[in-house]
């Protein structure tokens, strides 16, 4: 069986998450997705409207994913690879490089981002409507 893990903050879903978890999947045969805690994410500077608990019940169901386990560092990756027996490991294509001293312990693949959708896009769009409604 091969293995591919993947990693991220998963906040507001949308389809350019859905398609980069259906690429990895489609790289081998059980797909891990290591999903930031909520401590990570301060430590990132980053907020995420839903808590870890309802991110990672919301990816569990979806088909691609086969299990979900807590990203609390940047550190732990290789050791993530080494304990599951991870095959691939993959990102999104704006990380390229950033991972390639996992090659040591697994594949390394970077994968093109959806164009034109971002969760940071989507916060930045309700803030602009929100805008005007609030002038309106």
């Amino acid at each position: 069986m091969k293995k591919v893990i993947t990693y991220g903050t998963f906040d507001i879903l949308h389809y350019g998450h859905i398609n980069i978890l259906k690429r990895a999947k489609s790289l081998g045969d059980y797909l891990i997705v290591g999903l930031s805690s909520d401590e990570f994410n301060k430590l990132k500077g980053k907020k995420s409207y839903y808590s870890y608990e309802h991110r990672k019940a919301i990816l569990e169901v979806i088909k691609y994913v086969d299990e979900v386990i807590p990203e609390d560092n940047w550190e732990q990756k290789v050791t993530d690879v080494m304990e599951h027996d991870v095959d691939i490991f993959v990102m999104g294509d704006d990380w390229e490089g950033k991972f390639d001293f996992l090659k040591d312990h697994c594949d390394v693949v970077y994968l093109k981002r959806t164009p034109n959708i971002s969760t940071t896009k989507i916060k930045q769009d309700l803030k602009k409507d929100v805008k005007v409604l609030i002038k309106n």
